[in-house]
This record gives structure tokens, C-alpha cells and sequence, in this order.
């Protein structure tokens, strides 16, 4: 039998209406994505009140990206095997605990801690990477396309939130307790994972073919174009996080007010609403591999635009635009190509693999932002970086094959 062929449980997986299983997944997306999104507003008053170097932020974040990917895998395989509300409910909390550290480091070690370590593992636990494996097992088919692009339009609508609600929060009661504020909302995240519950794969619900999770692995990276989609998303990583730690920051250093970076975080966010829900509507409607890598392109354009026009708040924003419109609109049919190659029994382990080479990609464009930043007092050569992944993932997706994989009759567990 092939992976696109196995019958659809989704309608007696979960006793909610779609609608509502809909509703409270994108709140969790829009709860999880806003506080991390808005990291970059913390690094200039943390380093000033600390004496920190831009390196120290830079580390602490970067190891959030990491591990955020190191244990994405994991936490899908949990999800998969023993069903998304105890992984969600104990990401929540790792995730506001690692807050709420954040708020009392004072150190670089407390800080990496915090910001790196729980959070990270966090994010890995309760994003919308695990709101969208939900999406794929509890939804009707003809709702899954839409769904991966709402739930992921939700994380930019709270990408469009945060931002410039932290900013005033910062200048108002200061970085410590809007940092609290952000743990606080994150535990919002628990009563609303009651309506994501999943069966686990032990359950009579399960659909597709016995397989173990070692097997479900081998087969999936023996598939070539799963290590070509696993390898394009790389880029994704590296463009969104060096973005989003070190823009408020790079403008700062342009000579604009701290204003402009909190908003085109928000203008990118409430852009990526539009791009997350139109490339949803299109993976359903043209090829998964053009789509994927029209987006790459369009990041590389984008990026080089921006640096060869001067610094403004024009400028600025209307970078916000142009790449908030690509921003996260690879994950519908990065999403739609595991389920569409694998079927839904694995998709959140297997999507997680796919989000661990994002998270590493992440990692290092976070990193190399501060440390090139701190030995050559710019970030031009990351930019340029960036344009130069953005062609190569543009022309890494085109050869992926958009098919299920052929298994045999019977898979011996």
C-alpha cells in the first residue's frame, strides 16, 4: 500500500468539531510563537544592564534554536506514540520556566539556561510544529491543507502581537517583568492542549502500516527527496533567526529609534499571516517544490534589495513586508510534502527531523550574527550569507518528487 493511501480516522480521532480542534491549536501558535519572537527587543537592555557583549545574547539564543530542533524529533515521536497532550502541557511549562529565569539572570551561564536550554526544549514541546502534527491526525483530509496554513499564519499573528506589546512593556515596567508577563501567557498554552489530544499509536485509531519508529526513520532518509526537503529547510532557519534576534538590534545600529525594530517585527508577523495562509491555499493548488523554491528566491531578493537601499523606518518596514510574506509560508508545504510522502502515522517525528535541520540552520545564523558582529562591528557578511543559502535552497527543492512512497502490502513491525 502507499502512504496516501490509508484510510482517514480523522473524524472519530477527537470528540471536538474541527472548528474548535482549529481555533484553540492556532491560539496555541500565536501563545508559543510571540514571546520567541520578540527576543531581539531583550538583547540591547540586557546587554547594557550586564555589560554583555552581543555575543552572550547571541549564544544563549542560538542554543535555544538548537535545542528547540534537538528536540523537536523527540517530541514528536512522544506525540505520536503516547498522543500531543502531555508533550505540549510539559513544553508550556519548561517553556514559561525558562522565562521566568530569564527575568532573574544575571549571568551568561543563568541566561543561556533560561533563554537556551528550557525555552528551547520548550518550544520543542509546545510550538506549532506540534500544533500542526495534531492538525494532520484529528482534522478531515479536506481540512489539512488550510489547517497547516492557519495554524501557521496563528504563529505569525502572534509574531505581529508581541513584538510591539513587549517594546511598550519594556519602556514602561522593564525587561525583567515583561519577560514574566511572556511566561505568564505562555501557560495559557495547558487548558488549551485539551482539545488537541491525540490518540497514541498503540491506539485501535491508528491508521497506517506497522511500522516501528526505526523503520519509519530508515525510510524516510533513504527517501531522497525527504533529505532534499530536510536540507532546504536548513535555510529557513538561518534567515528567521538571525532576523529575528539581531534586526532590533541592526537598526539600532543604523541610527533608527528602537520603534522601528519592534514594528518590523510586527509588520513581518502580520505579513506572514497573509504568506502562511496563501501558500497553505497553494500547496493544495500547484507543485510543493516550485512553491518552496519560489519562496527561497523571493528571500534572497528581498534581502539584497534592503541592503542596497539606505537605512529608514521606510526601508525598514517595508523589509517587513516583503519578507514577512515569505517568512514562515514554508511550513504549509514543507508540512503537506512529509504527509503527502509518509502519511500521518510518523508526520510529527518525521516533520520534526525536517525542523531539527531548520533549528540547526537557526542556530548558526543567530550565532554568527553576534559573533561576526563582535570581531568585525557589522552584519553585513551574514546578509549576504543569507542571500547566497536562500539561491542554493531555491535550487535544492526543485528535483524533490511529489509522491508517496510505495511500501508493500503487509510492514512487519
Amino acid at each position: 500500500m502507499t502512504a496516501a493511501s490509508e484510510p482517514s480516522l480523522a473524524r472519530r480521532a477527537s470528540r471536538y468539531a474541527p472548528e474548535t480542534i482549529l481555533v484553540a491549536g492556532c491560539l496555541c501558535g500565536l501563545i508559543t510563537f510571540g514571546p520567541r519572537a520578540s527576543a531581539g527587543l531583550f538583547q540591547i537592555p540586557m546587554s547594557q544592564e550586564f555589560g554583555w557583549g552581543r555575543e552572550v545574547f547571541s549564544f544563549a539564543i542560538a542554543i535555544q534554536n538548537l535545542l528547540w530542533g534537538v528536540g523537536q524529533p523527540f517530541a514528536g515521536a512522544l506525540a505520536d506514540r503516547f498522543g500531543t497532550i502531555r508533550v505540549l502541557i510539559a513544553g508550556a511549562l519548561l517553556y514559561a520556566g525558562g522565562l521566568a529565569l530569564m527575568s532573574v539572570a544575571s549571568t551568561p551561564g543563568m541566561m543561556t539556561l533560561g533563554a537556551g536550554v528550557l525555552i528551547g526544549f520548550g518550544l520543542s514541546g509546545c510550538s506549532f510544529n506540534l500544533v500542526l502534527g495534531a492538525f494532520g491526525k484529528l482534522l478531515p483530509e479536506r481540512w489539512r491543507g488550510l489547517s497547516f496554513g492557519l495554524g501557521t499564519a496563528a504563529g505569525s499573528f502572534g509574531q505581529f502581537l508581541f513584538p510591539p506589546f513587549g517594546s511598550m512593556l519594556i519602556d514602561s515596567i522593564g525587561w525583567q517583568q515583561t519577560s514574566l508577563v511572556f511566561g505568564l501567557t505562555v501557560l495559557l498554552v495547558v487548558p488549551l492542549s485539551i482539545t488537541l489530544a491525540t490518540r497514541g499509536n498503540g491506539s485501535a485509531a491508528s491508521a497506517g502500516p506497522s511500522q516501528s519508529i526505526r523503520q519509519a526513520l530508515s525510510e524516510a532518509f533513504r527517501h531522497p527527496s525527504y533529505v532534499l526537503l530536510v536540507i532546504g529547510f536548513f535555510t529557513c532557519g538561518f534567515q528567521l533567526a538571525f532576523v529575528t534576534a539581531h534586526m532590533p538590534a541592526y537598526l539600532k545600529d543604523q541610527n533608527l529609534p528602537a520603534w522601528v525594530g519592534a514594528w518590523t517585527l510586527a509588520v513581518i508577523g502580520l505579513s506572514n499571516a497573509v504568506g502562511s495562509l496563501t501558500s497553505g491555499w497553494l500547496s493544495g493548488r500547484m507543485p510543493k517544490r516550485w512553491l518552496l523554491s519560489g519562496i527561497y528566491l523571493g528571500r534572497s531578493v528581498v534581502v539584497t534589495v534592503f541592503m542596497l537601499l539606505p537605512a529608514s523606518p521606510a526601508t525598514a518596514l517595508g523589509f517587513g513586508v516583503g519578507m514577512g510574506l515569505l517568512w514562515l509560508s514554508t511550513v504549509p508545504p514543507t508540512s503537506s510534502l512529509v504527509l503527502q510522502m509518509f502519511g500521518t502515522r510518523y508526520l510529527a517525528m518525521l516533520y520534526g527531523f525536517a525542523f531539527f535541520s531548520h533549528q540547526l540552520g537557526g542556530f548558526l545564523g543567530v550565532w554568527l550574527g553576534g559573533a561576526i558582529y563582535e570581531r568585525t562591528g557589522s552584519y553585513n557578511a551574514v546578509w549576504w550569507l543569507s542571500v547566497g543559502l536562500g539561491i542554493a535552497s531555491a535550487l535544492i527543492n526543485i528535483p524533490i518528487k511529489e509522491q508517496a512512497v510505495v511500501r508493500p502490502a503487509t510492514a512487519g513491525a
